[in-house]
């Protein structure tokens, strides 16, 4: 009775002991520099939303944000070294709907399960990508892109940033939905799919917006339509694909912060806290926008968990639907 009295409080005082410790880490985050790891090359939606955020959460966490961009296998490098990083918050994942959802379902042996090993802080933003087409193309909305499609069957190539993107996936959908036929080349990011949106090697896209925003402004290239359910503060007469037939396409390229599964909640909620006060800064909030991204950061975290999960089974369905499942 004794020694299970004395256990008993050996296993109050262990839980009393690891509560302070995860108090004292708390108030101790960041002890260090933050390595924000970004899975792309400079210049996508990603990269965009991440460094218009940096500075200020340089100033409500008082510690350097290191952007490290770690392209590679279609993101999945970058997800393993968070997945597998010291779990102490200062290896941070901006992951994407690509990293995070899409290539479980791609990939036969992809790295980590993203919703066990990897604990969502905040999803942050959606970054709206627009149906793009080079200016030689004789079309000014989605309908009359239809009609030049099917005249065309197989002539028209298209760009995606990888084989399982979301720009590759939703255009795969839209084709299946429209009945139009369009041949498919991967580049290496947004910023090299715009490269070969400007140059006419490939005559439509579903890109990020900041990509080719300032090229369909100065009219080099040419946007139909945005996805998502709201169009873009800097084209306000762009129409959403919604609004033109395709509710599927209401969620468009999200972002998020993760960190390993294991990391204290207290430092997940502090993170989370910075994170929310950066996204209520006005600067912030119009330069996103101005962008072509919507705040999505106000979800709790329990949201946050659950939304992950959603978005991992919606698109494996997707990946299944179209015939990539476990094709990288």
């Amino acid at each position: 009775m004794k020694t299970t009295f004395r256990n008993m409080l050996l296993f109050i005082a262990s839980l009393v002991a690891a509560g302070s410790v995860c108090a004292q880490s708390a108030a101790n985050y960041p002890a260090r520099p933050v390595r924000l790891l970004i899975p792309f090359v400079p210049g996508g939606s990603t990269d965009f939303v991440a460094r218009v955020m940096q500075s200020r959460l340089i100033d409500e966490l008082g510690q350097p944000i290191v952007i490290d961009n770690r392209p590679g296998a279609a993101g999945n490098i970058a997800v393993e070294i968070v997945a597998r990083a010291p779990a102490d918050g200062h290896t941070v994942l901006f992951g994407n709907v690509g990293t995070i959802a899409i290539n479980p379902a791609l990939f036969r042996n992809f790295p980590v399960d993203t919703v066990r090993d990897l604990t969502c802080v905040s999803i942050i933003a959606d970054v709206s990508s627009m149906l793009t087409v080079h200016s030689s193309v004789p079309a000014s909305t989605v309908e009359e892109f239809i009609r030049y499609a099917k005249s065309r069957p197989g002539q028209i190539n298209y760009a995606s940033s990888s084989a399982g993107s979301p720009g590759r996936l939703s255009m795969e959908y839209f084709m299946h939905q429209a009945g139009i036929s369009l041949m498919h080349i991967a580049y290496k990011g947004a910023g090299a799919v715009a490269s070969a949106l400007l140059s006419g090697e490939v005559q439509a896209s579903f890109v990020a917006v900041p990509a080719v925003l300032p090229h369909v402004k100065s009219g080099k290239l040419r946007g139909l339509a945005v996805k998502g359910t709201r169009r873009v503060a800097a084209l306000p007469d762009l129409p959403t694909m919604v609004e033109l037939g395709f509710p599927e396409f209401q969620v468009d390229s999200w972002q998020g912060m993760y960190v390993p599964a294991d990391t204290p909640k207290p430092v997940v909620a502090k993170l989370r806290a910075a994170i929310i006060k950066v996204l209520d800064d006005q600067r912030v909030l119009d330069n996103l926008r101005n962008g072509g991204a919507e705040v999505m950061n106000k979800a709790a975290l329990e949201e946050c968990a659950n939304f992950t999960r959603q978005q991992v089974k919606f698109w494996a369905r997707l990946v299944e639907q179209v015939g990539l499942a476990g094709k990288q």
